[in-house]
């Protein structure tokens, strides 16, 4: 599935057509047809990765404990155990990023926790550092030993510590 597509169209839509559709969503997946197929494919002790939405990334886990409607993980690189809705688990790992198409900068849904990221601050010092959180309008980054909070679009990936852009705009370290 096309995530960029689809999330495109659904910026197009309007506020109630996004909550009607998201009834309809969750209405499918309370179906337990869904949780009766994956829990099928699922053993204690299995080795999984699912999707944490708080950190809009795939995480990894393994299988501890069966509930009719959820699954206990405990999340491989933490040790933290979590009670998971069966849809969460990727049992056919499926690549679920999202790479929308933006002028400038990063979108929320591009930048994960975990994530090395650039920016130029209003200097023009190039910076760069890991995402420690995703805010609404900013993220949080860890990096030269600071906290800095940055807007999406002032955002670039970067593949080495050389890496430099021209992106310029408002920075706010904390």
């Amino acid at each position: 599935m096309n995530f960029s597509a689809l999330l495109e169209a659904l910026n197009q839509a309007s506020a109630f057509e996004l909550y009607r559709l998201r009834v309809a969503i969750d209405r499918v997946l309370t179906d337990p047809k869904w949780t009766v197929a994956i829990r099928a494919q699922l053993h204690i002790g299995q080795e999984v990765e699912y999707f944490d939405p708080r950190a809009n990334r795939l995480c990894p886990g393994q299988i501890l404990e069966f509930r009719t409607k959820e699954v206990l993980v405990r999340q491989t690189d933490t040790n933290q155990l979590w009670w998971l809705a069966y849809p969460a688990i990727n049992v056919n790992r499926i690549d679920v990023s999202m790479r929308e198409t933006s002028q400038q900068g990063l979108s929320r849904n591009e930048v994960a926790i975990g994530d090395t990221v650039g920016f130029l601050d209003q200097e023009h010092h190039q910076h760069s550092g890991k995402v420690i959180r995703l805010n609404d309008k900013t993220v949080t980054l860890h990096c030269d030993g600071q906290k800095w909070r940055v807007a999406y679009a002032l955002l670039h990936r970067v593949l080495n510590q050389d890496s430099s852009t021209t992106v310029t705009g408002a920075v706010t370290k904390t």
